[in-house]
């Protein structure tokens, strides 16, 4: 061979590795691209409740900064305030109440379209009642070795409403907020125990004390122990540690947590604007991943990780209340009398039992309860309830970003509900009054209520009207 052959095949070689090495650098070009996140700077909104949990892990671990994403956390004053930084563009998502973004996409209060891909965590509330209070229902309730049966219901209050009506004082009470979970849940154990709460007529009234026995309002989740000891309110529905810090406080007990009254029912929701989710899918979808990650560290192993998480949230910049307060409800038992500590492992659910996954069916609850007090004054067809939850829920994003973390090696497919998964939760009775729910018949279910709007009915001039 000659030296003119020898060079030809130099250059020729040379030649090919450029060309692979060209090729290679447009492959990983191209695949960055795909993934490219449109928006790598976030401020995400949160209030002090230790259910905001996946988000401070997601930071505090460097899940996020695993995404490439630089998110910086800020507590918010009361809901209202959230929402409305959350619609305004100033937060680019948030902690939020599951039944929130129905209130929204009816209208109720503020008009919006807020979606949600990912669910922050089931149960997590209770309601606490005044010792005051607690004192007059205990002749009612049964005792087993001394102490009150659980789960309590409501109708072993029903004498102190009446107690309170003889003598001219109202009973009041608090929740959070109006379209808030809090109130659903307050609302339907008072009910269950044959107490009306009363109704909603938007827009002339909107106080939701329309024929009401118990008045309820609104007090943000950090001043209610505060508000209860001033005598303002007699009782309240809160996430922790508002219940706990009544006890430690020593000005209340808490008689029923959620998972008692509505076992594994959605509580909390990561949600965006829709514009915000169709701008930057990429963006979202990377949030999500990192907040699937927190939910799986703080439930792993049989809640192994929480103690760590216990101590993440006691800090000042997130939910600030002293370690012991948060510890009584996150690692496994829950204290309501002074001293009656129970095991309670699934208070705070955040990912085993497809805890994360956004169920249509809890969406369609949501808005059972938003039709049965009147905040939706109108019949509404079966079809209407699970095309609003699809207008919200994102279970399509949910599942990308489970995919992406299967194929990053952090997460095993069995992890996650099915490709074919519906959406729909099967048919279910644990709720404390027994009333069967099947997200597929909502008219039906607001049909097994005594207390509550059904069928036709609407709240016209103060009353119920067929």
């Amino acid at each position: 061979m000659n030296l003119t052959s020898l060079v030809t095949i130099k250059k020729l070689a040379t030649a090919l590795c450029t060309i692979a090495a060209v090729s290679s650098l447009t492959f990983t070009a191209n695949v960055y691209a795909a993934e490219k996140l449109e928006k790598e700077s976030l401020k995400l909104g949160f209030i002090k409740l230790t259910d905001m949990a996946p988000l401070a892990v997601a930071l505090e671990k460097g899940y996020f900064e695993d995404e490439g994403l630089s998110v910086q956390l800020e507590a918010q004053a009361n809901w209202k305030v959230l929402l409305d930084r959350v619609i305004s563009g100033e937060l680019d998502g948030a902690h939020m109440l599951a039944t929130l973004p129905f209130g929204t996409a009816i209208g109720y209060g503020t008009k919006a379209d807020i979606v949600s891909a990912f669910t922050l965590t089931l149960n997590g509330d209770a309601i606490t009642v005044s010792n005051d209070v607690w004192k007059q229902m205990k002749p009612q309730i049964p005792m087993k070795d001394g102490k009150p049966v659980h789960p309590i219901k409501a109708d072993t209050l029903k004498p102190v409403l009446e107690k309170y009506k003889a003598a001219g004082k109202p009973f009041n009470m608090a929740m959070t907020f109006p379209v808030g979970t809090h109130n659903m849940k307050l609302r339907y154990w008072l009910a269950a125990g044959g107490i009306k709460p009363g109704f909603y007529a938007p827009p002339e009234d909107t106080s939701g004390q329309i024929d009401a026995e118990a008045m309820l309002s609104v007090t943000p989740p950090p001043q209610m122990p505060a508000t209860m000891d001033s005598g303002t309110i007699v009782g309240y529905c809160v996430g922790e540690p508002w219940n706990q810090q009544a006890v430690f406080k020593g000005i209340g007990v808490p008689v029923i947590s959620d998972y008692e009254l509505m076992k594994n029912s959605a509580e909390k929701i990561f949600g965006v604007t829709k514009e915000f989710a169709d701008k930057n899918p990429n963006t979202h979808k990377a949030v999500i991943k990192a907040l699937i990650r927190a939910s799986m560290w703080l439930d792993a192993e049989n809640n192994k990780n929480r103690n760590e998480g216990v101590e993440m949230l006691s800090q000042k910049q997130y939910v600030g209340a002293d370690y012991e307060v948060l510890a009584n409800s996150m690692t496994g038992s829950f204290e309501y009398e002074k001293g009656d500590k129970r095991p309670l492992a699934d208070f705070n659910v955040f990912f085993r039992h497809n805890g994360s996954y956004p169920y249509y069916s809890d969406a369609i609850w949501s808005l059972t309860q938003m039709r049965r007090w009147g905040q939706i004054n109108e019949y509404k067809p079966d079809a209407w309830y699970l095309e609003t939850a699809k207008k919200v829920y994102r279970p399509d994003v949910y599942m990308a970003a489970a995919k992406a973390l299967i194929a990053d090696g952090k997460a095993k497919a069995s992890d996650f509900p099915a490709d074919n998964e519906s959406g729909i939760k099967p048919a279910s009775a644990e709720f404390i009054d027994g009333v069967s729910f099947d997200a597929s018949k909502p008219n039906d279910y607001l049909a097994k209520f005594a207390i509550g709007l059904k069928g036709k009915q609407k709240v016209v001039g103060g009353k119920v009207v067929e």
